[in-house]
Parts: structure tokens; C-alpha cells; sequence
């Protein structure tokens, strides 16, 4: 047979068969004195066996310890550790596809977050905060957005362990008396700096106005808060500097205006000082 015909055979093409050449994994039969190669049996039955290894999920080096080993205890060996991954696979499609349920409920109930997908422990911090501001009406606020935001972003990029403890220290934001009223408070004074510049806050009163914003965001948020970032990261964004080649806060104060940045900053030196008495 000449090449192609090995290939039409086995059901391969022909770059594969020159690729298991080049690898060693298929033997190269020597050429005639046409020039062209002959197969033969042998080489459409280890043919074969490489494309049904390879179907199995196998990579080439893995075929290659298999081939390597006619006795077959290497082929067992290759197939426990192959059917573990296959498992890990299917109890991953089953925990993502559980996931897409829950989002696919939320969607249907018109309660899906516009910043998702998201974990389901954000989900439900998200489905918390809907739940204490019933029939709440009018447009939202920016800095609401942004919050939330900034929370899906770190739902995608740090450990889950992280994550959960970030929700547990923002959770008595939501559960002790009267805080959602404060959170809407902290909001307006926040939108209302949105179009404070830098000259501005020479003004007295943006100077009051940010300090008023100040207090209340250093109010509203937990000691938890402080206990789980350490005062040294909240210090961090009380001086807006990252570490490093960490641009993090950069981006993240880049998206306020100069009057919030000044009143976050503020209320992040207000909940230290809260934390040193």
C-alpha cells in the first residue's frame, strides 16, 4: 500500500502517518527502488492501535510508552490514570452545568446580575442586597454599579477561600439595622463628586462635600472589613499606591473622579484611625 492508501485504511491522513514517522512511533518502511514506500500489514495494525489510543484521549508521548511496552502493564497503567482525568472532567462539566442551571433560574426570573456569570456565593451576596431594597425605584446608582463591578472581578481572579472571606467581612454591611439606608446614603455623596475635578476640591465646599462622604463610607463599612484587608491594605488604598508591578488600584481609582477618589481615600484613614482606638 502506498501512503495514502494506509491512510484511507485506517481512517487517518497522510500528514498524521509522516508525524508518527518523525515521532518514532510508527515504523518507516524503506523505500523501493521507485522511491515510494511500501506498507504492508504491520504497519496498518500499529496504525491502528495509535488512532485508537489516541482516541482514547491519549497524548503521543503517553502512546509512546504504551508501544514501548508490548507486555501491556504500562497500557494499564495509562488507562487508570486516563479514566481519573476523564472522571475529574465529568464531575467538572457537572458542577459548571449546575452552575448554568442556577443562572439560567435567575435569567428566567429577571433577577440576573448584569455583571455575571459569577460564582454562586456572589450570586447570592448580589441576590442578598436585592432582597433588602424591595421596590426600590429609579435609576441606579453609578458607584452601585461600580461596586459591583469590582466585586465580580475579584470573584474571577482570587481564591475562592479569599473570596468568601471579602463577602463574610462586607455581609454586616447588609444585616445590622439600618444599613442599606446608609449604603444609599454613601452612594448619593459619592455620585453627586462624579463631576468634581481637581480644581474643585480647593472649593470649600467640595471640601465639606467630600468630607461628608468621607464619614459616611468610613461609617457604613464593618470592623470586619478592616479585620479581613489588614490595616496595612486598607492603608494601601488610603494612599492609593500598589506594590510592585501591581497596577490594581491605578485601574481602579481611574474610574472615579477626583473628589471620590479624595473621599474614599479619606474614609480609608478614617476606618484605620476607627481600628487603632
Amino acid at each position: 500500500m502506498r501512503i495514502g492508501e494506509l491512510a484511507g485504511v485506517v481512517g487517518v491522513t497522510t500528514r498524521a502517518i509522516r508525524h508518527y514517522h518523525h515521532l518514532g512511533l510508527l515504523p518507516e518502511p524503506e523505500r523501493r527502488a521507485n522511491g515510494y514506500r511500501e506498507y504492508g500489514l504491520r504497519h496498518a495494525v500499529a496504525l491502528a492501535r495509535i488512532r485508537r489510543l489516541t482516541e482514547l484521549g491519549l497524548g503521543l508521548a503517553e502512546v509512546r510508552d504504551v508501544l514501548a511496552d508490548d507486555a501491556g502493564r504500562e497500557l494499564a497503567e495509562v488507562l487508570g490514570e486516563l479514566d481519573a482525568d476523564l472522571a475529574r472532567q465529568e464531575a467538572a462539566i457537572r458542577e459548571r452545568r449546575e452552575r448554568l442551571r442556577v443562572l439560567l433560574d435567575d435569567a428566567r426570573r429577571g433577577v440576573l446580575s448584569a455583571e455575571g456569570p459569577v460564582s454562586p456565593e456572589l450570586g447570592e451576596f448580589f441576590a442578598e442586597v436585592a432582597r433588602s431594597t424591595p421596590g426600590r425605584e429609579g435609576p441606579e446608582s453609578p458607584m452601585a454599579v461600580k461596586d459591583r463591578e469590582l466585586l465580580a472581578l475579584i470573584d474571577t481572579t482570587a481564591r475562592p477561600e479569599d473570596r468568601d472571606k471579602l463577602l463574610a467581612a462586607l455581609r454586616p454591611a447588609l444585616t445590622t439595622p439600618g444599613a442599606v439606608e446608609r449604603a444609599h446614603e454613601v452612594y448619593a455623596l459619592l455620585d453627586a463628586l462624579a463631576y468634581a475635578d481637581l480644581a474643585d476640591l480647593a472649593d470649600p465646599r467640595t471640601e465639606a462635600a467630600v468630607d461628608e462622604a468621607a464619614r459616611a463610607l468610613a461609617g457604613a463599612l464593618p470592623d470586619s472589613l478592616l479585620e479581613e484587608l489588614g490595616t496595612q491594605g486598607v492603608r494601601a488604598v488610603a494612599e492609593g499606591v500598589g506594590s510592585g508591578d501591581d497596577r490594581f488600584l491605578e485601574a481602579f481609582f481611574s474610574e472615579f473622579a477626583p473628589a471620590q477618589v479624595a473621599a474614599v481615600q479619606r474614609a480609608m484613614r478614617l476606618l484605620i484611625e476607627r481600628g487603632a482606638r
